[in-house]
């Protein structure tokens, strides 16, 4: 009988995963702080062997497969590779390359959007379908591409953005938000991209880290800003640490989740930020649960988490030289954390813009958080937040019967808002987003409102925010409120298309015709300093109409709005103090001269004019 021994080879251990993947030299902030993911390494001993990078304090997580390793990149620290050594008892040591980058440019060179800009809202899976090889990746969780299902992924990718700059540029767009890129892993509705399974990884569907940065070149090579939608509330349920949280309070509620209990799911009484009477239950309650039961609410009160959640926006910042970002559900992490957030963001990039969603139609929440301190002594160093509240006064003013406090009262009582916000024009003014319904819906399909809307939109003293489908009139008046639906296809981004919206193939003449007018008004924008930092005089409604007045020097532009069916005479004595009486003025879409006399006349709709002759600066 022969006894056969079988000898197994001990498997290798290895690294799984460093965060962040690589850094920078020449930042202001020296302090770097690495999350290492390997199997059994919490008790290993940290050596690194680097000039002018020091370590400085090595965290054991809870879990015994993470080690978080604090770093510091001295003045002296070349740009380069370096070996960092993990020695483990009872097992192989390890060890990994970590590489330091040099700089593109310096922070001050970063340029954050401004109202000079005028953003353009993509949702990518349903804008353009650049590679049809991505469209369904097998070894995701979901699988399908339907684009009768408007919750299934269509197959909008990145390099769909990339194939139709020049049409984001030509109609007039200086930058784009796209929601999020990266990989979202999940089993239903992973198009929409806001259940992040992994924040350091382009979801492989839209394209990779290389057409990202392909998208950033091109985009700036056209004069185009990159804003970056993040969200440091939440991940996906199918985020790759779920099944082993580096720490037992990664996560709210964490407790539950591990033990198979209910999740705790927020208020959404998002007034708690802001309220003094507000019990700490409350407090708790909304900032401490979860968004929905498919996105667990991350804990920045960790500070291996707050440590790791600023890192990752940086990185970002650097890897794709941003020029801006939009944070998704802002007043919904802890509020300290997130002042601490943006002021390390703002301190690396001075000239940076970040944008936040506060969802309230109180302008009193909204500016809360623009950047200076209140009264019990919070700072947020938030540049920007998005201004729902004149959203919806702009849809009331144009849809209400006029009254003494309805219609267009309501435009004009909502600027004169404008008092309580620290910087008026760095609010981020919208007409319609991948989260609400569609303006021309919203305006009940009415052409002519839905022009003034966006012309309100477009010269208000705000930076303007515009969805993609909106210059052609795109809707979703046939289920209100179907997410879905609000982010249809927009026609001509897929091959097979018979409808092309980029090259005005197909569509019906309203909507080449309301294309026309938003690519004259928003190319305007582009040389009219008026409109970017002028500044702002508006007269209270009467007769069904409403004048709004942007100037600076010798440019002046006039918003002239009649809801009325039939054209209206005006008597221009009550605007004698702009001194205008003997003026041209060009009408800036059709190109029309008009002179301004004692009296003029304004036909139904909106009237944009101008004293500047030229579009020439």
């Amino acid at each position: 009988m022969v006894l056969m021994m079988l000898v197994s080879s001990p498997v290798q251990a290895q690294i799984d995963r460093v965060a962040p993947p690589n850094w920078w030299i020449g930042f202001k902030d020296t302090s770097l702080q690495l999350m290492v993911k390997a199997d059994g390494i919490k008790d290993a001993k940290v050596s690194i062997d680097n000039k002018g990078v020091y370590l400085q304090q090595v965290h054991q997580a809870d879990s015994p497969n993470y080690l978080f390793i604090d770093l510091e990149i001295s003045d002296e620290a070349e740009a380069g590779k370096f070996k960092i050594d993990l020695q483990l008892r009872d097992k192989d040591d390890l060890s990994f390359d970590y590489e330091l980058k040099a700089r593109q440019v310096s922070s001050d060179k970063f340029e954050g959007f401004s109202s000079k800009d005028a953003i353009y809202l993509i949702t990518p899976d349903r804008f353009a379908n650049g590679d049809l090889s991505n469209d369904v990746v097998k070894t995701m969780k979901e699988t399908s591409l339907d684009r009768n299902d408007d919750y299934a992924r269509h197959g909008g990718d990145i390099q769909g953005i990339i194939d139709h700059l020049d049409y984001i540029r030509e109609m007039g767009f200086t930058a784009i938000w796209s929601s999020p890129l990266l990989e979202n892993d999940m089993p239903t509705a992973s198009y929409h991209g806001y259940a992040i399974t992994d924040f350091y990884k382009v979801d492989p569907r839209f394209g990779d880290l290389e057409t990202y940065k392909k998208l950033a070149r091109e985009a700036n090579k056209r004069g185009i800003k990159l804003i970056m939608d993040m969200i440091a509330n939440h991940c996906g349920s199918e985020h790759w640490w779920m099944d082993d949280l580096p720490y037992n309070d990664w996560i709210n509620g964490q407790k539950a989740y591990e033990a198979g209990e209910d999740i705790p799911i927020t208020s959404h009484r998002r007034t708690t930020n802001q309220d003094p009477y507000a019990s700490n239950y409350d407090k708790q309650k909304m900032s401490e649960g979860w968004f929905v039961d498919s996105m667990p609410d991350l804990n920045q009160e960790n500070p291996m988490m707050a440590k790791y959640t600023i890192q990752n926006s940086i990185w970002w910042i650097e890897t794709l030289q941003l020029g801006g970002i939009r944070q998704d559900t802002y007043p919904y992490p802890d509020k300290q954390f997130m002042a601490e957030w943006c002021k390390a963001i703002m301190n690396e990039y001075p000239n940076f813009n970040i944008v936040g969603e506060e969802w309230s139609y109180n302008p009193l929440l909204v500016g809360y958080w623009q950047h200076d301190e209140d009264r019990s002594g919070y700072r947020s160093y938030l540049p920007t937040t998005m201004d729902f509240p004149m959203q919806q006064n702009i849809v009331d003013g144009l849809m209400q019967e006029e009254g003494w406090d309805t219609g267009l009262i309501r435009i004009y009582e909502g600027l004169a808002n404008d008092f309580h916000y620290y910087d008026p024009k760095s609010i981020m003014i919208f007409a319609d987003n991948h989260d609400m319904d569609r303006i021309h819906t919203w305006l009940e399909k009415d052409v002519q409102k839905t022009k003034m809307a966006m012309g309100l939109i477009l010269t208000l003293p705000r930076i303007p925010q515009v969805y993609y489908g909106t210059e052609i009139l795109m809707d979703n008046s046939e289920n209100r409120g179907d997410h879905g639906l609000i982010r249809s296809d927009l026609p001509g981004g897929w091959p097979d298309d018979e409808i092309d919206a980029f090259k005005q193939e197909g569509l019906a003449d309203k909507q080449v015709e309301f294309q026309n007018f938003m690519k004259s008004l928003l190319n305007y924008r582009k040389t009219s300093d008026a409109l970017d930092y002028g500044k702002t005089l508006h007269f209270a409604p009467f007769e069904g109409t409403y004048s709004l007045f942007r100037y600076e020097e010798d440019e002046i532009v006039a918003v002239l709005l009649n809801k009325n069916d039939e054209t209206k005479t005006i008597e221009t004595r009550r605007y004698q103090e702009l001194e205008l009486v003997g003026s041209q003025l060009r009408n800036i879409i059709t190109g029309e001269m008009m002179s301004w006399k004692e009296k003029i006349t304004i036909k139904p709709g909106i009237t944009l004019l101008t004293t500047k002759l030229s579009d020439e600066k």
